[in-house]
Formats: structure tokens, C-alpha cells, sequence
């Protein structure tokens, strides 16, 4: 998926204004989704993403290698935690943020890999993995 059309897809998802406003939303999610996974498994999720939205999730695994997470390991933060950094890096609140967390990961569903999904969704607790959608979002409803 190339990344007008992601871009275009969660403004839709989100409700969002603007492009503006959807990039920041987007890199919100992105950064602080890379700050939770395993660094493999972030950048394996970078592979498959348009090189400028990969950027995001790759600034974020090299930043926090540099300033000494162990390698390999993502930060252990709940749903609360989850929402509360997008917020804060998308200039929102908590609420907001979560619907923009949605919109994100739903796209992602369809941006990438089935395999890549399931490998995420298993890193993810329980409470962050039910902003997922329940099906996969390219699959036409039966």
C-alpha cells in the first residue's frame, strides 16, 4: 500500500480534518507502537510500509537502542500508556488518541502481511490488542 493511501485511509477511519493532521496522528501511533514491540518485529513492520512511514517506526527502535533499551526488547506499557504517549505526541487526548490508534492499526491490517499481523497482535498485550479489528480489514465480509 502505497502511502497516499494509507494516509488517505485513516483520515477517513479517524475522522481527521486534514493531511496535516493524519501525519501527525499516523506518526504518533507508528513511534509509540515501535516503542512497545521487539525491535525485529518493529523493523520487520518497517519493511513492509512505504519508506517514509517506515522512517517513524526506525527513528524509534535506533533512538531507544541508543539510549540503552536492550536490544531486541520493547517497552512493557499498557493500553493507558499506549494511548496516553500518542496523545501526547499528537497534541490530543487519551480518547482521541485511541481513535486514532484504531484507525492506525486497522490500515496496517491491510498494509501488511497476515503473518506480520498475527506476529504483532502475539506481542501486544490484551488490552492494546483489542483496538485491532476482529478480521482482517482486506477481506471482503462473508
Amino acid at each position: 500500500m502505497r502511502h497516499d493511501e494509507i494516509i488517505g485511509k485513516v483520515q477517513a477511519l479517524a475522522h481527521l480534518p486534514d493531511r496535516g493532521s493524519t501525519e501527525r496522528a499516523t506518526q504518533s501511533v507508528l513511534r509509540t507502537l515501535a516503542e512497545r514491540l521487539p525491535t525485529g518485529l518493529a523493523d520487520h513492520l518497517a519493511a513492509q510500509l512505504p519508506p517514509d512511514l517506515a522512517a517513524y517506526i526506525r527513528e524509534t527502535t535506533a533512538s531507544a537502542t541508543s539510549e540503552g533499551r536492550p536490544s531486541g526488547a520493547g517497552e512493557p506499557f499498557d493500553l493507558t500508556a499506549f494511548a496516553g504517549r500518542v496523545a501526547v505526541r499528537a497534541g490530543t487526548t487519551e480518547e482521541t488518541a485511541l481513535r486514532y490508534c484504531a484507525a492506525v492499526l486497522e490500515v496496517l491490517d491491510a498494509a501488511v502481511s497476515p503473518e506480520e499481523m498475527r506476529k504483532l497482535t502475539d506481542a501486544l498485550p490484551s488490552d492494546i490488542r483489542e483496538l485491532l479489528p476482529t478480521g482482517r480489514a482486506d477481506e471482503p465480509p462473508s
